[in-house]
């Protein structure tokens, strides 16, 4: 192997986000195929005669040539695999896109190889896209990436007793990881309720392929709920909140106010 094939290569990539840096240049973070999360820089990318800027947004899929660094990786070459424009001419979907990759940036690392999880961005952002129904599309995303990483909640035995979980009102314990049953409610004082119904779309939506999911629409009552569910959950992980949902919340008001206006 030559030193120039060892100190460049070639891999496809999400970008997740970026900071500016100097007069000109920009830190990238990226999810890719080949190498999981990593940090690279664009230099001269905020020229305006640059012709990578272009391929380099937020959530766009790309084909990238980057040579090794003394500090980070540099990326020499750009090319756009595909940008989601009918995403982008959407706020909410803009939104809901931003929260995939923001959750997925805080929970992963500059840790190697992990095709899984980059096919599992891909596939969302693809399907945000399409797919009407924003919010199936969401926590679908939201149960795979806690299962490849090894958070999967346990939703159909009690954390406490291990016994199976009736069709009735439960509690879920970020602290256990899982549903209490009513019975054993009291031995978790941090756990709060949730409803039987909210519990039914979480286990379909675990325990299911992405196709049979594709007609779920989650009712507007219990998505809110459901929502509530996952938020918590992820700020007890993370032991921070994230910055997306409050968005997420502002914008969906906002569509609503202006649909009650245009009536």
């Amino acid at each position: 192997m030559s030193p120039r094939e060892i100190r460049t290569y070639r891999t496809q990539a999400v970008v997740l986000g970026h900071v500016e840096f100097g007069e000109a240049d920009r830190i990238l973070k990226l999810f890719t195929h080949e190498r999981g999360k990593i940090t690279a820089i664009a230099k001269g990318v905020r020229k305006i005669r640059s012709r990578k800027a272009g391929h380099l947004e937020p959530f766009t899929r790309v084909n990238l040539f980057l040579a090794k660094g003394r500090n980070m990786d540099i990326i020499t070459q750009a090319e756009t695999v595909d940008a989601y424009l009918d995403l982008r001419e959407d706020l909410r979907r803009v939104a809901y896109a931003a929260y995939v990759v923001e959750v997925l940036d805080r929970f992963t690392y500059e840790e190697g190889q992990n095709v899984g999880i980059f096919n599992l961005l891909v596939n969302t952002l693809s399907r945000l896209e399409t797919h009407p129904n924003s919010e199936t599309v969401i926590h679908y995303f939201e149960l795979r990436l806690l299962e490849l990483l090894g958070f999967r909640p346990q939703l159909f035995e009690c954390v406490a007793c291990g016994e199976p979980i009736q069709p009735q009102d439960q509690y879920f314990s970020a602290l256990a990881g899982g549903v209490v049953c009513p019975k054993d409610a009291g031995s978790r004082p941090e756990a709060w309720p949730v409803k039987k119904d909210v519990l039914r779309y979480l286990r379909h939506l675990q325990r299911s392929k992405w196709r049979s999911l594709e007609n779920v629409t989650i009712p507007e009552g219990l998505e809110k709920d459901l929502e509530g569910l996952m938020e918590k959950y992820f700020t007890y992980l993370l032991e921070r909140k994230l910055n997306s949902p409050e968005f997420i919340r502002d914008i969906k008001q906002s569509q609503l106010e202006k649909g009650s206006e245009d009536r």
